[in-house]
């Protein structure tokens, strides 16, 4: 019996700590305050975030000296900030587990901020992936 309570708290913690994983129809919704923002349109963003990270909020990456964070891969040197980096310049004034949770609302607001300063190209899949032919990430059920 202490066995199966203990594989049963262990499922259920494991569970609260998976990233949420959205569909292209969440991401749409969610992403829709970015519709045309800078001239990017929504089909380009919600592309750009499936290349990026796989629609999975809570996704990071490590790279050679720097850490991205969450559903735009918002990066540690340059846009918020981490206990791994403490000097980055966090020009998006935020710590950078903001970024790990589903709350779209501050990751949307640094993605305007990147886009203002070093435009859609920041986001390397998008060029290569998500500049043409983008009918396949329109969202038919909205």
């Amino acid at each position: 019996m202490m066995s199966f309570v203990s594989l049963l708290l262990v499922g259920i913690l494991f569970h609260a700590t998976q990233a949420e994983q959205l569909t292209k129809c969440e991401v749409f919704q969610k992403l829709k305050d970015l519709k045309d923002y800078g001239g990017v349109s929504l089909p380009e963003w919600v592309c750009t975030a499936f290349h990026t990270s796989g629609y999975d909020t809570q996704a990071i990456v490590q790279n050679n000296d720097s850490t991205e964070y969450g559903l735009f891969q918002i990066n540690n040197k340059i846009w918020c900030k981490d206990d791994q980096n403490p000097h980055s310049r966090n020009i998006c004034n935020i710590s950078c587990d903001k970024f790990l949770d589903d709350d779209l609302t501050d990751d949307i607001v640094c993605a305007k901020k990147i886009l203002d300063k070093v435009g859609i190209n920041y986001w390397l899949a998008h060029k290569a992936l998500c500049s043409e032919k983008l009918d396949q990430w329109l969202c038919e059920k909205l």
